[in-house]
């Protein structure tokens, strides 16, 4: 919202005082969170799993995403695959299908493993990023001036660094040789 002010003088007085609101509207819609919340039956966490899935949701929000879902599972352990169980990756898929989400948002830090299996099992077009990816996130939009600005990109490089091990392996050569090495 913009304030505009229209002030007429005449001599010392002022004779007329008009404000004018303007609003402009941004061209791109905010992005659709999905969040999905795991408890573990033998951890016992420092929040229990609503109230951090609510803190979750103003993390999203203030990362300017708009929350239109969520969902939590009980688990023994994490799944090795998928970090939830496989007919909950097949529920939010659904949801995030049904609700229009092109981002699942899990409350906890996954695996590199884990968000390449996720965002296969979602489709390209639904990204899927942990806690950890949304506060890094937050700082790098709230990060002015050039020194933070860095620390925040090392950060995201850190964090990312493991989850583009394996990319590009169709691209690695294949060992070979002749035998006796010569």
């Amino acid at each position: 919202m913009r304030d505009s002010i229209r002030v007429t003088h005449h001599a010392s007085r002022i004779t007329e005082a008009t404000i004018t609101h303007k609003t402009y509207p941004t061209n791109e819609p905010r992005e659709r969170a999905f969040l999905v919340g795991v408890e573990f039956k033998r951890i016992r966490p420092l929040l229990n799993l609503h109230d951090s899935l609510e803190e979750l949701a103003r993390l999203t929000d203030t990362a300017g995403l708009d929350v239109v879902g969520q969902t939590s599972q009980r688990l023994d352990k994490p799944d090795s695959a998928t970090y939830i169980g496989a007919g909950k990756v097949e529920e939010v898929k659904a949801l995030v299908g049904e609700l229009d989400a092109n981002v699942v948002i899990f409350d906890d830090e996954l695996e590199p493993r884990h968000q390449r299996e996720l965002e296969e099992a979602f489709g390209e077009e639904v990204k899927v990023i942990d806690r950890t990816a949304l506060i890094l996130d937050i700082f790098a939009q709230h990060a002015h001036t050039r020194e933070g600005k860095l620390q925040v990109e090392l950060a995201q490089l850190e964090y990312r660094a493991p989850r583009l091990t394996r990319m590009w392996t169709h691209l690695a050569r294949q060992a070979g040789g002749r035998a006796g090495g010569g």
